[in-house]
């Protein structure tokens, strides 16, 4: 069997640097190939993930929610895709918390060598894929524009610091969701598009199923014009604190669950796709249901 480890050496607090040796060793004693790949830059992780399928029997990825984005997005067209083995050195790590796999490197490790495979959805959007979020609106901008150095230093907090910033400048938004079964607009001023149990280090919902072709829509509306009135702020930290279960009947909140559908909005607006931005405007959006397989306990 044949691995190739493509690790992103800036990711989180880049602890994981100086596990290299370790974590080759201990993929040697199931693998009787280990080749290693660090990206250097943007997109290398897709480049690597591309190359790799119908070559290796599995791809060990070492990096954050936007390094494994990079990896869907270079398998996700492709066929002969390999196993996905993860280990989560990223900031907040949504993905490995949502699949409970442990974000301590040798913990991790023990999964992709003794864990099973789960076939895992993923998203289309636009000619773009995500595995787990697709959002815009208020705070969905703050885990791309944070400082690198900030994350570095405080983790999580530097999200908060940008997200505060947010507050000053994000107003409502029409919005228009279509699908073969529902059309609605509003005036909004948060959308989060959830196929994950944790959203931004937060448990959003603890029910999520990753392989059932559905994602959660989950939208806040807003009627000030100016700024984010208390009210919808108040919704919104019910859903980060308590989950969706304590919005899914508030008057200013819509929650649905679907598959295919379309959104419309400013063209300015930009969109989220994992923790990374994906474009601006309008987009069709798609599931693929049981499309990629990752290692988990």
């Amino acid at each position: 069997m044949k691995c190739v480890y493509i690790f992103n050496p800036k990711s989180g607090k880049q602890k994981h640097i100086k596990y290299q040796d370790y974590i080759i060793k201990k993929l040697l004693t199931k693998f009787e190939t280990v080749d290693v790949k660090p990206t250097k830059k943007k997109g290398d992780a897709s480049i690597f993930a591309s190359e790799a399928c119908g070559v290796y029997d599995m791809i060990v990825v070492a990096g954050g929610d936007g390094t494994m984005n990079e990896i869907i997005n270079g398998l996700a067209e492709k066929e002969n895709r390999p196993q996905i083995g993860y280990i989560p050195t990223g900031t907040t790590n949504d993905l490995a918390r949502s699949l409970n796999i442990p974000r301590n490197i040798k913990k991790a490790l023990k999964v992709i060598l003794k864990g099973k495979s789960l076939k895992h959805d993923i998203f289309k959007v636009n000619g773009k894929y995500g595995i787990y979020v697709c959002a815009f609106g208020l705070f969905t901008a703050s885990s791309y524009t944070a400082d690198q150095g900030l994350k570095n230093k405080f983790g999580k907090l530097a999200y908060y610091f940008s997200g505060i910033k947010e507050l000053k400048t994000t107003k409502k938004f029409p919005v228009t969701v279509k699908s073969e079964n529902l059309q609605f607009t509003t005036d909004a001023i948060l959308c989060l598009i959830a196929n994950s149990r944790y959203v931004s280090g937060f448990k959003i919902d603890n029910e999520a199923n990753c392989h059932d072709g559905f994602v959660n829509l989950i939208l806040f509306q807003e009627k000030n014009p100016k700024r984010v009135s208390l009210k919808t702020l108040l919704t919104i930290c019910k859903l980060f604190l308590g989950g969706l279960a304590k919005i899914k009947n508030v008057k200013n909140c819509h929650v649905v669950k679907l598959s295919k559908f379309s959104v419309e909005l400013n063209e300015k607006t930009p969109v989220n796709i994992d923790g990374e931005i994906g474009h601006r405007g309008s987009f069709d959006f798609e599931m693929l249901n049981e499309h990629i397989d990752i290692i988990v306990k």
